[in-house]
């Protein structure tokens, strides 16, 4: 690798300053290199065709945000930290050059994690996969709001709770695990259900194959009051839900490309995190 975009959160870096200030370091240690910079609210339109590897500078918000952005490019994706936990962004400030010198070597290993698609029946919009979650959840007053939860097209249950959460593996460390779900290894292959907040003495997550097509239909309300559902994708808002929508996830057909330059395993990376 020897063509590198910089990604870098424009909230979290004012003026791309860290970014630049990372671009001359690199160049001044390897010359030969070809860095280029991109502000995180540009980067799904940006030209890629020149650019081996994108450095993603922030937390795992804007690591979220530029794989899914960037998803269609193909391209690997290694994240530098200036966040908090950083579960997806491995690589620490001081560590750059480090890194670097083994992406030139060929000293890394790419993960390919699933992404979930989804779509409201009866819309025509496409959203971009998600890499960690997709949620319902409420936009409005405090109110239960009844869920139909259907897995290949036969009934699973009725929730009534705040929302819903369907996550991977990569994103069972994120709201799913806040909510009570399973943690998993994040090169697995499943679906996770977690409900958040249910109204029941019997709270469990689903796991469900990778291959499992899912459809959750927002209920009439019991009372007068309607209820309208939040639709998210890794915590971005995409569409609102009324009673009586259906949205239905499944697996995606892309997948994100995270390159790896650590030997250290999940369980570790996990302990880690969770003790910082």
């Amino acid at each position: 690798m020897k063509k590198f975009t910089i990604v870098s959160n424009e909230i979290k870096d004012a003026g791309l300053v860290k970014a630049n200030e990372i671009k001359d370091l690199i160049l001044a240690n390897y010359k030969d290199l070809s860095i280029s910079i991109c502000e995180m609210q540009a980067c799904a339109a940006y030209d890629y065709s020149d650019t081996d590897c994108i450095m993603v500078l922030g937390g795992d918000g804007t690591m979220l945000r530029v794989v899914t952005d960037t998803v269609k490019s193909g391209l690997p994706i290694i994240g530098i930290n200036i966040g908090k936990l950083g579960f997806l962004t491995e690589v620490e400030l001081d560590h750059v050059l480090d890194a670097v010198k083994m992406l030139m070597s060929e000293k890394y290993h790419i993960e390919e994690r699933m992404m979930l698609d989804g779509r409201i029946m009866g819309k025509e919009d496409k959203f971009i996969p998600a890499l960690n979650d997709i949620v319902l959840s409420r936009s409005t007053d405090m109110m239960l709001v009844g869920y139909r939860v259907s897995v290949n097209h036969h009934f699973l249950k009725d929730f009534y709770a705040d929302g819903m959460i369907v996550s991977t593996p990569t994103g069972s460390t994120g709201y799913n695990m806040s909510a009570g779900g399973a943690i998993v290894e994040p090169l697995a292959r499943l679906i996770q259900l977690t409900p958040i907040c249910p109204h029941t003495l019997d709270t469990r997550s689903i796991i469900l194959s990778a291959e499992d097509i899912v459809d959750i239909e927002v209920l009439p309300p019991k009372g007068d009051k309607k209820p309208q559902v939040g639709v998210y994708f890794d915590g971005r808002m995409k569409d609102n839900m009324d009673p009586g929508d259906k949205i239905r996830i499944a697996m995606a057909d892309e997948v994100s490309r995270i390159c790896r330059i650590s030997d250290a395993g999940f369980l570790e990376v996990l302990n880690s995190k969770m003790n910082e």
